[in-house]
This record gives C-alpha cells, sequence and structure tokens, in this order.
C-alpha cells in the first residue's frame, strides 16, 4: 500500500492550483479528462506527491455538497493496493460503507481498477489497483519533476483528528478496514490543555496515519473539530532532502509559518547527543525549524544519531483547520520524536491563544 493522491474540496481550483505551484514549487499537471461539468479539477505534482483540488461549477457537484458541511480541506485520500478486489472485500466484511463499487477503467498503458469506502467524518478513501500491459500490479509513481534541495520529495505522513473517545474505535477501524498496525502513541499535557495520539502504520510501512483525540475541552484538536464541524485531517507531512534551503524558499514566496521562540534553540543546546555543527544549528534557528533526535545508535559504523527536522505552516484556509508540516529525516530517523510533538502542540497553542479560542 502506498498513497495515491490526496484529493482537497476548495471553493476555486485554478486560485489553489496556482498557491500550490506559487508557494510550494509545486508543477501544475493538465488533465482535461478529470473535470466533469458540474466539477473543476486540478492537478499539482511535486515528486511522488499527487494532490487533486476540486470546485464546484454547479450546486449539485458533490464539491458543493462537501463545502456546505465542512470548511475546504481534504476529502479523499487515496491508497494504491495491489489487489483492490481483495481490499474492498475486507472492508466490506468488516461492515465499511462501500460508496463506489469496483469500476475499470483505461489510463495510457495502464487498466485501473478503483472502489471507495466512506471512512471518518466526511472522509473518505478511494482505493486504486493498477495493471499495465503485462497484467501485473504496479504500485510504481510518476516521479514528476526532477529532485533538487528544494523540492517536495513523498508524503511522510497524514494526521486524522477524530473526537474525544474516538481514538480506539478509530484504531480498531483502521486496523480492521484496511490493515494498519498501532505504533507510537503520545500523550502530550501542557498547562494550557492536552491530547491523546496513537500512530497507525500500513503493513507494508508505507503509509503512516497518527490519530488524534482531544484530552481537554479546550484542546486545539477540539477546536479543529467545532471549525471543520466534526472529523477530518487535521494536516499533511511534506518530506525534503534539504529542510532549511526549502524553508528558506517558501518563506521568499510568502508562506506563512508558525513562530518557534529562540529559547526554544537555546533549551536545545542543554540536551545530550545533539550532533549539528554551531553554523548548522544557527541556519536552524533562522527557519525556525524544530529539532529532535534518538538515542546514539550506531548506523553503519558511523557516530550519527537519527534526526528529525520539521516545521509547520499556518492554517492554509481561511479558518484555522488544515495546515502542512515539512519534515526531513536524517540517518534512518523513524517514527516521531515527542519533543517536537510538544513543541508543536505548544506553538499551536500560541496561535490559539491569539486566536482567544484558549485562555
Amino acid at each position: 500500500m502506498k498513497i495515491d493522491r490526496v484529493h482537497f474540496y476548495v471553493e476555486d481550483a485554478k486560485v489553489w492550483r496556482d498557491w500550490f505551484v506559487r508557494h510550494l514549487g509545486f508543477q501544475a499537471v493538465t488533465n482535461d479528462r478529470i473535470s466533469s461539468f458540474h466539477t473543476c479539477t486540478e492537478v499539482v505534482k511535486s515528486g511522488t506527491v499527487c494532490f487533486f483540488l476540486s470546485s464546484p461549477l454547479l450546486p449539485t457537484s458533490p464539491v458543493a455538497e462537501f463545502l456546505r458541511h465542512y470548511p475546504p480541506g481534504v476529502a479523499d485520500v487515496a491508497f494504491a493496493v495491489e489487489d483492490v478486489e481483495g481490499a474492498i472485500a475486507l472492508a466490506q466484511m468488516h461492515g465499511a460503507t462501500i460508496l463506489q463499487p469496483i469500476q475499470e477503467r483505461q489510463v495510457g498503458t495502464a487498466f485501473i481498477k478503483c472502489g471507495k469506502i466512506a471512512a471518518w467524518g466526511g472522509l473518505t478513501h478511494t482505493l486504486i489497483e493498477r495493471l499495465f500491459a503485462d497484467n501485473h500490479p504496479s504500485l510504481v509513481f510518476d516521479k514528476g519533476q526532477m529532485a533538487n534541495d528544494n523540492t517536495i520529495t513523498a508524503i511522510d505522513h497524514i494526521v486524522l483528528n477524530v473526537a474525544v473517545g474516538e481514538l480506539d474505535r478509530a484504531v480498531a477501524w483502521y486496523e480492521n478496514i484496511l490493515d494498519f498496525q498501532p505504533q507510537q502513541t503520545f500523550k502530550i499535557k501542557t498547562n494550557h490543555s492536552a491530547l491523546h495520539s496513537q500512530v497507525m502504520v500500513s503493513r507494508n510501512g508505507s503509509v503512516q496515519l497518527p490519530i488524534n483525540e482531544p484530552a481537554s475541552k479546550n484542546s486545539q484538536i477540539q477546536e479543529f473539530l467545532d471549525v471543520n464541524r466534526g472529523p477530518g485531517i487535521q494536516h499533511i507531512a511534506l518530506r525534503t532532502t534539504n529542510l532549511v534551503s526549502a524553508i528558506a524558499k517558501f518563506r521568499a514566496s510568502g508562506l506563512s509559518l508558525l513562530s518557534v521562540p529562540q529559547t526554544y534553540y537555546s533549551q536545545l543546546k542543554q540536551r545530550p547527543g545533539l550532533t549539528l555543527s554551531p553554523l548548522e544549528l544557527e541556519a536552524i534557528a533562522q527557519q525556525e525549524i524544530l529539532v529532535d533526535w534518538q538515542e546514539y545508535t550506531p548506523l553503519d559504523g558511523g557516530n550519527t544519531a537519527p534526526l528529525l527536522l520539521q516545521i509547520f505552516t499556518q492554517p492554509i484556509f481561511e479558518q484555522p483547520t488544515f495546515f502542512f508540516e515539512f519534515i526531513e529525516r536524517r540517518y534512518q530517523a523513524q517514527g516521531f520524536g515527542e519533543g517536537n510533538f510538544r513543541a508543536l502542540f505548544e506553538a499551536i497553542e500560541s496561535e490559539q491563544i491569539k486566536r482567544g479560542t484558549l485562555q
């Protein structure tokens, strides 16, 4: 299983196509066959990342129906699977709602079979199998533009927020329906609020899906649920090979990012095991990037510990719901650093305080 594409429902697809091109360096892909008489759909790509952006042309558009219930955001996360019949049968056996039975069509040299199931809240999952001329399934992705230091190369993880008391049910749903496995668990609590999180991972490890629930009434997760009018995708983490360079470019394009106080970096220097040079740490601090690392583990005879670099945008839509994360994983860093998780939580809390939604 891999993430095939993410489908956003927005008010103006062309405006958001241009936003991704201008701010994040995506490429617009021309594909007139995707749009219909009631819906305009634009496609943008970067590396293996593919986003569909749809907006309504008529009130009968399913996008118009979605936007009557929810603010703009992620409506569908599509997974590429090797056996769509088996995946749909498993989902049906465990009580999933089948929104679209398996359909087949030819796109170029590929035969595509896909079905769609209802997920959490207004979210859906499209399951896609591609068969090429030799009838062998393929999970190969179009690589898009040539990678450089600033290129977004892949989706690292996608985060789902669910209502209080729903975390265990959501975890069981992804276990039973899509054969995901539990990984890390987080319980983050500050002086202001709290959340619980369970990271779910696909059987082959290619898809990471942290699921959050609020653990206090004024939690940022609860604010998301209130504004989003239900569960939904809170953020998508996009991977790059040189985060400092990429963020400098994104800032120059006018992208708004969450602030990190410089005291964070003073505290960082006090932690044992920091392997960054003073010059590199200065560049990271200048871009306000979060840093976390695992305990030292020898890798291939080297002396480097796995390291995570992460940074988060402000909410990209008018309402404080969906945002992006950018991430760089060094030296085979896996999972999610609790230090960065807490720092993100506190950074979003400071934005809540500015909005007046957290006392």
